[in-house]
């Protein structure tokens, strides 16, 4: 007998809904990163693919490690592709690679010696270039506990199977995922910035869809401010400006109570979905946006209210056929 899976506020997850094996998603990107959205990769291809036109424009706001940029770019899913991160290290990396010195950064990815005092060495030392910034980022990025950059973090010490900082270190692999980048430039772009800024600069835009993945330190939570250097945001805002826009988006988040009585503020819709977090626990996150029935599969955890109601005269409605679902728009659950 199967039995159902259950989210973490007691809803019936169906039995497909299970969290995504992310191996099974291409690698694209040369950082581990900590919050990284490559379990939400088969979601993000519903969304883009359930449109009725390709979008000209998908922003990443918090683009971070970049996963679903570059996915978006690699696979033809939006026409172009724009990259925004504040955080200075992790925006020295994609500054060198999207100005065309990504050879430059995987040939010094190939030839560095890796060892804890070579690696000490080097991220100590102040760089001279932006691309020496790049550097000492991808090396940080890849030795230190959970690929973490905020201040406090320390290097590995076991790893896997004992290997310590090297268990991490895959140069090869990491030069072909950044020259392979080389591959979509034409339509990927990267600005160093402010989420705010680059949202109210793109809010009026009809055809700019947008994949908004923000820090989580709502709620009380605190992994955000572990996590990232930058990490204070005004979650309240943030909902605020995204009903205002004029594109589509969704958001991902922390499956906690103030996000979903800010969904509910705006009259957003939110649904769980499952993943899995760096300790392989499984837990759900929510998926936020206008007009979530791409998700119709997921159990709704509240939806917009209706805008309107219409009353149907009796024989037309008694012409309808009862079995016909309401439009999601038009649901209210909990």
């Amino acid at each position: 007998m199967m039995h159902a899976t259950k989210d973490l506020l007691g809803f019936d997850l169906p039995t497909q809904a299970r969290p995504v094996n992310v191996a099974s998603v291409p690698q694209r990107s040369p950082f581990r990163y900590p919050g990284g959205k490559t379990w939400f990769i088969p979601r993000l291809r519903e969304w883009l693919r359930s449109r009725p036109c390709k979008p000209k424009l998908l922003i990443e706001p918090f683009a971070g490690g970049g996963i679903v940029s570059l996915t978006v770019a690699f696979e033809n899913l939006a026409e172009n592709v724009l990259m925004v991160e504040l955080d200075d290290e992790v925006a020295a990396v994609w500054d060198t690679i999207t100005s065309g010195e990504g050879e430059w950064l995987s040939n010094q990815i190939l030839h560095f010696e890796m060892s804890k005092e070579s690696a000490i060495r080097e991220t100590q030392r102040i760089p001279q270039s932006r691309k020496e910034k790049a550097f000492q980022t991808i090396i940080k990025n890849r030795t230190l506990h959970g690929g973490i950059l905020a201040a406090g973090s320390g290097f590995l010490k076991n790893g896997e199977a004992g290997k310590g900082i090297l268990s991490r270190w895959y140069p090869s692999t990491l030069a072909k995922r950044i020259n392979d980048i080389k591959l979509v430039l034409s339509r990927l772009r990267f600005e160093q910035g402010d989420a705010f800024d680059i949202i109210n600069k793109h809010k009026e835009d009809l055809d700019v869809v947008y994949f908004i993945d923000p820090p989580y330190t709502a709620g009380g939570k605190n992994a955000g401010s572990r996590l990232y250097t930058h990490f204070s945001i005004d979650h309240d805002m943030l909902f605020k400006k995204c009903s205002e826009l004029a594109g589509d988006f969704i958001m991902t988040y922390d499956n906690s109570d103030e996000v979903k009585n800010l969904a509910r503020k705006y009259a957003l819709q939110a649904k769980p979905i499952p993943m899995k977090n760096t300790h392989h626990a499984e837990m759900t996150e929510l998926v936020i946006g206008r007009e979530l029935s791409w998700m119709d599969a997921t159990t709704r955890v509240c939806e917009s209210a209706p805008e309107y109601k219409i009353k149907m005269p009796k024989k037309a409605a008694d012409s309808t056929d009862s079995r016909r679902t309401p439009p999601t728009s038009s649901l209210r659950l909990g």
